[in-house]
């Protein structure tokens, strides 16, 4: 591409990046910057979007001056950002009418615990739940659009971090809203809506699909916007929505930076890191390690319903051919590491935690399950707690931490068993990123747990390479997916080495545990 390069925005919660790309992915220059969060009560999390929008822009000229190229020099740009959060803006002024709400706000809990109790949800619930147990038996009735629809009300729940919660509030909260958005004068959007929008001078008000599916506003079995969601929320029809876009369509141009930079993709961070690490098969898996932990299945082209309680979502879209995904979300994985740090002080920092695993030589009988905030997938328990067990006087603090790091992995084995139930497909392997994936220990237990190779790529930051996968494509750089493969490169694999009979007692101790972490409080 000579002296052409592909620009990403990433743009995560804590903090925004801004990564120049050439044509074989190799990093020209890249900047990061902390974004500020904001929290004026208990559970509440908000961001400014003027920070969010102004950040990302800084980021972006730092990147551009550390490479010493210009606009002109950028054949594209992508941008990747955090999924959920959202706002609402003027728009004439471009002016936020409050901060964005993050995608960890709770403050509307009761109302969300009072809609799934209505009576609504419990009679989805009862017939969704009555037809799940049917679905067993058969993977043809997970299949059919009315089954994947009855299964998926089953288990259907509304949560404050939903983008619909986080509209009715400020719809409720803030003077004047309500009505300015009843007259269209309001715009509802993402962290990549707004910044395109921004980006764009208010010219482009867009999003992409595997964005919105995230969102809870959109139907990813009917690909339409959740009219139930809507009702529920009291949405406003004079609210301004995104038009949705295939994920690396034209999303228009930014003068922000000098010459005009076409925005060729819009993306969501875990579906951007699954493209990043060229997930493109049917049954590939992705595990992004980092506070959290994100497991990520490409479905293909059918959007499936999970009796497990995993999440169907939309992967993405590209050429009008949407790309479907099931996720499980770990909530502790990386944080579980901090508590070893931050709370009880057994570690100074993280880097300590792969030495002092391998130097005993098992866990002792003793396991950490790190509900510190309830179990997510597939257990789905907010009732659980956090719970050590197992130990002896002769426990020692090595064992500790060699079981907390062994939590992350077998909590990974039970969303890929449950991927596994739902789908019919035997996951071969599994591409691991994110920040945590540097620990090797962690990632040959992993491997052992499994019974699977496990790969580690070149570039852990999965999410920005995604991005400007998509761009490139869209800009002709590379094609899909060929290039891509071709492209892509392997740091390290790690193979099985565990015997069955030691992996059997293992998993066994540790679902042992979970039941008696669940229910607790």
């Amino acid at each position: 591409m000579g002296e052409k390069y592909i620009l990403v925005n990433d743009v995560g919660t804590t903090g925004t990046r801004a990564v120049i790309f050439d044509d074989e992915t190799n990093v020209v220059a890249e900047s990061y910057t902390e974004l500020p969060q904001v929290f004026p009560k208990p559970g509440w999390t908000e961001q400014n979007p003027m920070d969010i929008f102004e950040k990302s822009a800084e980021v972006v000229r730092e990147a551009l001056a550390s490479a010493g190229l210009k606009a002109s020099d950028m054949a594209a740009m992508g941008i990747a950002t955090q999924r959920t959060t959202s706002m609402i803006w003027d728009r004439k002024t471009g002016e936020p009418v409050y901060n964005a709400i993050t995608w960890q706000d709770t403050r509307m809990s009761d109302e969300c615990e009072r809609i799934n109790h209505g009576a609504l949800f419990k009679v989805l619930h009862v017939l969704g739940g009555a037809y799940r147990g049917i679905a067993q038996l058969s993977q043809a009735l997970t299949r059919n659009a009315v089954g994947k629809l009855l299964i998926t009300a089953g288990h259907f729940t509304v949560t404050p971090g939903m983008s619909p919660a986080h509209t009715r509030w400020t719809l409720d909260n803030i003077e004047g809203v309500k009505d300015r958005a009843d007259s269209g004068d309001l715009l509802f959007g993402t962290v990549d809506t707004w910044l395109v929008w921004k980006y764009t001078g208010g010219r482009v008000h867009a999003t992409d699909y595997s964005n919105i599916s995230a969102t809870g506003l959109y139907d990813p079995f009917g690909m339409k916007w959740n009219s139930l969601l809507f009702k529920l929320f009291g949405v406003p029809a004079g609210l301004v929505l995104p038009e949705i876009r295939d994920t690396n369509a034209d999303f228009g141009v930014t003068e922000l930076f000098g010459e005009p930079i076409p925005i060729k993709s819009v993306v969501a961070d875990q579906q951007a890191a699954l493209f990043g690490e060229a997930c493109f098969e049917r049954g590939s898996v992705k595990c992004t390690n980092g506070t959290g932990t994100f497991i990520d299945m490409n479905t293909g082209p059918e959007a499936l319903a999970s009796i497990n309680k995993l999440t169907p979502m939309i992967a993405w879209r590209m050429g009008g051919e949407t790309t479907y995904m099931l996720e499980g979300i770990i909530s502790s994985a990386g944080s579980s590491v901090q508590f070893l740090r931050d709370n009880v002080q057994m570690i100074k920092d993280a880097s300590e935690c792969e030495d002092l695993a391998l130097s005993c030589e098992d866990n002792g009988g003793v396991y950490l399950v790190p509900a510190f905030t309830g179990l997510t997938a597939p257990y789905w328990d907010p009732y659980a707690r956090g719970t050590l067990i197992g130990l002896t006087r002769a426990t020692t603090r090595e064992q500790i931490v060699r079981a907390t790091l062994e939590s992350i992995a077998y909590q990974c084995k039970d969303v890929v068993a449950a991927m596994e139930k739902d789908t019919g497909i035997e996951v071969k392997g599994i591409r691991a990123d994110g920040g945590a994936s540097q620990n090797n220990f962690l990632l040959q237990f992993l491997a052992d747990i499994l019974d699977k190779e496990v790969e580690r790529p070149e570039r852990l930051e999965a999410t920005a390479l995604g991005a400007a996968y998509f761009a490139g494509i869209a800009a002709g750089i590379w094609k899909y997916p060929e290039d891509i493969l071709r492209i892509s490169r392997a740091e390290r694999e790690f193979s099985p080495a565990m015997s069955p009979d030691t992996r059997e007692v293992l998993y066994s101790g540790w679902k042992k545990a979970v039941e008696r972490a669940q229910h607790w409080a």
